[in-house]
C-alpha cells in the first residue's frame, strides 16, 4: 500500500469500511458552504476562496475517494457514491445543514446531484462553470470526436511511468502556479498532485456515459437559490487542446447548457464571466465568487 502523508490542513474523518475523507472545516457561525473540487483539483486547491469565505460563514473542503488526501477509492465510481460518500462525510464529522454547495466543473454536477437526491439537506447552489450530462451530445461531432480520442489518450498516459524529467517540469510548473498559497500548504499540495495525477482520467472513464446518464435520470433540482458562474474568457488549457473556432461552439453550446441549468430553480440565475477560464475561475475571479455567496445569503435569509 502507497503512503500517504497527512494532509496539512484539516484532518482524515473515519466513515466506515476503511473509508478516511479529509476535511478542512473553518470559520465563524453561519450556514455552511462545502466546496465540491472539480477532476484534476483536489481540496486545497480551492484554499484562499475557502479562506474568503471562512470570514462571513462556516467553510469546509474536502477530498472525495480517489482524490487528494483521502482513501484510495477505485475510479471510476458513480455519482450516488460520491454523494452518498459526501453525506456520510458530513454527518460523520459533524457538519451542520443545511449547506450552501459550491460545486467547481464535475463538482458542480456532483453539487446539483446532491440537491436533487437529499433536497432537505441543501439550502443553495453555487456552481462554478459545472459540468452537463448533455454536454458531449450537444457539441459539434468534431469536438465529440477529439474528446474520444483524448480520453484514449489520457488512458494510455496513465499506464506510462513519467520520466524525472517530466515529474521535475511538472513539479516546476505547479510550485508557480501555487506561489500565492500560503508556505506550509504549497509544497505538500504540489506532492499531492504529483502523486494523485492519474485520478483525472480514470474519474473521466464513465463520466460521458454512465455518470451522464445518472444526472439525466435524478429527481427536479429543488427551489433553492441558484447560481451558475459561466467562464467564457480564456483558458490556457481549453485553448491548448481545442482549435479556436471549435472551442468558440463548445463555449456557446456550454453557456446554454448552463442557462437551463439556472431556470430549473425558480430561484435560478446565470452570470456570464468573460474574464475567466474554466479551471480556476475561483482564482481569477474570486471576487465574483464571494458577491454570489453573498447573494444567495441573502435569498437563503
Amino acid at each position: 500500500m502507497t503512503y500517504t502523508p497527512p494532509p496539512p490542513l484539516g484532518r482524515l474523518h473515519d466513515i466506515g469500511g476503511g473509508r478516511r475523507l479529509m476535511l478542512h472545516r473553518s470559520g465563524a457561525e453561519g450556514p455552511t458552504v462545502v466546496f465540491l473540487a472539480g477532476v484534476g483539483l483536489m481540496s486545497l486547491d480551492y484554499l484562499n476562496i475557502h479562506n474568503r469565505v471562512a470570514e462571513l460563514t462556516t467553510s469546509v473542503l474536502y477530498d472525495r475517494g480517489g482524490n487528494g488526501w483521502s482513501y484510495a477509492a477505485a475510479l471510476p465510481r458513480t455519482a450516488a457514491e460520491v454523494t452518498d460518500e459526501l453525506r456520510e462525510l458530513l454527518h460523520a464529522a459533524g457538519v451542520p445543514g443545511p449547506y450552501l454547495l459550491i460545486g467547481h466543473s464535475l463538482g458542480g454536477a456532483y453539487a446539483r446531484h446532491y440537491a436533487r437526491r437529499f433536497p432537505d439537506e441543501v439550502a443553495g447552489l453555487l456552481l462554478l462553470d459545472p459540468f452537463h450530462e448533455d454536454m458531449a451530445a450537444r457539441v459539434p461531432r468534431q469536438a465529440r470526436e477529439k474528446l474520444d480520442e483524448m480520453l484514449d489518450q489520457m488512458g494510455s498516459q496513465e499506464l506510462t511511468e513519467p520520466t524525472p524529467e517530466q515529474i521535475e517540469q511538472s513539479r516546476a510548473q505547479l510550485v508557480q502556479h501555487f506561489a500565492a498559497w500560503p508556505e506550509p500548504v504549497r509544497e505538500p499540495l504540489v506532492e499531492r498532485h504529483l502523486a494523485t495525477w492519474r485520478a483525472a482520467s480514470r474519474e473521466n472513464q464513465n463520466l460521458y456515459d454512465k455518470v451522464a446518464a445518472e444526472f439525466r435520470l435524478a429527481p427536479a433540482t429543488p427551489d433553492v437559490p441558484l447560481i451558475v458562474l459561466t467562464a467564457m474568457g480564456h483558458d490556457v488549457t481549453q485553448a491548448h487542446l481545442w482549435p479556436a473556432e471549435l472551442l468558440r461552439e463548445i463555449n456557446e453550446g456550454k453557456r446554454a447548457l448552463h442557462a437551463e441549468v439556472a431556470a430549473e430553480s425558480p430561484r435560478g440565475e446565470q452570470r456570464i464571466l468573460d474574464d475567466a477560464g474554466h479551471g480556476w475561475l475561483h482564482e481569477e475571479r474570486a471576487d465574483a465568487v464571494i458577491q454570489a455567496v453573498n447573494d444567495l445569503f441573502s435569498m437563503v435569509g
